[in-house]
C-alpha cells in the first residue's frame, strides 16, 4: 500500500506545536472520512530525522485532487511519498489565493492561533455538505479582529461578521483597509452607520475587492461585511440562509468575560444558550457551525444540547481537545443544521 509522511509546519507558539501533530491526526481523519477520494488508513506518528511528521496510506496513490486538499491541512508544511527510507515529495497545491501575512501580521493579546482557526474553518466545511474548494459565504459571530474572517478570505471565500467591541472593529476595519492598499487590490470599502427606526444600533464596514482591475469588473470579487454590534443582534443585521458555514472561538470566560445577558459571565454557555439560535437562522439548509470553547467553561454535553435545542445535528468528529494554558482547554464542536 501506499505511504506517505505529512511533515508538520514549525509553531512560533510553543504551546500549540506540542498539540499539533495530535490535531493534525485528529484533521487527516476528517479530510480521509469526508473529502478524499482515496481511503485512508494507518494514521499515525513518527519521527524522521529528527521533525515531527504525521503517517498515513492508502489503497492506491494520491490523486491530484486529493494532494491539493491535503495542502490545506492547517499544519501541513510538506507532503512526501514514502519509498523504502526515502521521501519523495508532492508538490502541493494549497487554496490560499492571497499572501500569508494577511493571517500572520496582526499581533495582540488574545489572538486565536491561526493555525488552529484554520483547522477549526476546515473541520467545520467538511462536516456540512460543502466542499472545501467551493466559493464559500462564512460568519464569523463573534469575529474580534478577524483572524477567521482572513482565513476565510485566504481561500477564496466571503467573509462576515460581528462583534460587539468598538476598538476590535476599528483596528479590523483600519488593518483591512491598510493591507488592500498596500497590496494594491481594486476595491472599495466604506464604514457606515446601521440604524433602526433612526436610533443609531452599530456601525458596518462593507469591503468589495479582487486582484486585478480586469477582475473586479467582470465581478469576480470577494466580500467583506462587518458590523459592529452585540452578536444576539446579528439576525438583524443579516438575512437568514445568508451563510454556508458559522465558525467561532467562544469567549474563555476567564480572560474575555462574557457580555450575553448584563455583566460578565466566567461561562461562555451563557451567552452561546442565547446567541446560538439566532445563528442557526443564518445558517443554509446543509451547512454547518462550528464552534471552539473552554472546556472549564461548560462540558461538550452542555454545549450539544445548545446547539441541538436550535434544530441542528451534532457531527461526529475526533476530538480536538488540547490545553492552552492554566486557565484554558479548548476543544471544537461542530453541528448541521439538517
Amino acid at each position: 500500500m501506499p505511504q506517505y509522511a505529512l511533515l508538520i509546519l514549525p509553531a512560533f507558539n510553543r504551546v500549540y506545536g506540542e498539540s499539533s501533530v495530535r490535531l493534525t491526526l485528529g484533521e487527516l481523519a476528517v479530510f480521509g472520512d469526508r473529502a478524499l477520494e482515496s481511503q485512508v488508513s494507518g494514521i499515525g506518528e513518527a519521527v524522521i530525522g529528527g521533525l515531527p511528521y504525521v503517517t498515513f496510506e492508502t489503497g492506491a496513490p494520491l490523486p491530484a485532487g486529493d494532494v491539493a486538499l491535503l495542502s490545506n491541512l492547517s499544519s501541513a508544511y510538506a507532503l512526501f511519498g514514502v519509498e523504502g527510507e526515502l521521501l519523495r515529495p508532492l508538490t502541493m497545491a494549497p487554496l490560499d489565493r492571497l499572501s500569508s501575512d494577511l493571517i500572520t501580521i496582526q499581533k495582540y493579546a488574545g489572538k486565536t492561533n491561526e493555525h488552529f482557526t484554520k483547522l477549526l474553518l476546515n473541520v467545520t466545511v467538511l462536516a456540512s455538505e460543502r466542499r472545501l474548494d467551493e466559493r464559500l459565504s462564512v460568519f464569523d459571530p463573534l469575529c474580534g479582529r478577524g483572524t477567521t474572517l482572513n482565513q476565510a478570505l485566504m481561500y477564496g471565500y466571503d467573509a462576515y461578521g460581528v462583534d460587539v467591541d468598538s476598538k476590535d472593529f476599528e483596528a479590523y476595519t483600519g488593518f483591512l483597509k491598510m493591507w488592500l492598499r498596500n497590496k494594491r487590490f481594486k476595491h472599495t470599502a466604506e464604514t457606515v452607520p446601521v440604524r433602526r427606526e433612526r436610533a443609531l444600533v452599530g456601525r458596518r464596514l462593507n469591503v468589495s475587492f479582487a486582484g486585478s482591475k480586469e477582475a473586479y469588473k467582470a465581478g469576480d470579487t470577494q466580500q467583506v461585511a462587518v458590523v459592529n454590534a452585540d452578536t444576539l443582534r446579528a439576525r438583524e443585521f443579516f438575512r437568514p440562509r445568508s451563510f454556508d458555514v458559522v465558525v467561532t472561538d467562544a469567549p474563555y470566560g476567564v480572560q474575555h468575560g462574557s457580555k450575553g445577558g448584563g455583566g460578565l459571565s466566567r461561562s461562555p454557555l451563557e451567552l452561546l444558550a442565547k446567541a446560538v439560535p439566532g445563528w442557526a437562522e443564518l445558517l443554509r439548509p446543509g451547512g454547518a457551525l462550528g464552534i471552539s470553547w473552554n472546556t472549564y467553561g461548560g462540558s461538550r454535553e452542555e454545549l450539544g444540547a445548545i446547539l441541538g435545542s436550535a434544530g441542528l445535528e451534532v457531527a461526529e468528529l475526533p476530538g480536538f481537545e488540547h490545553w492552552v494554558d492554566q486557565a484554558i482547554v479548548r476543544d471544537i464542536l461542530v453541528a448541521r443544521k439538517p
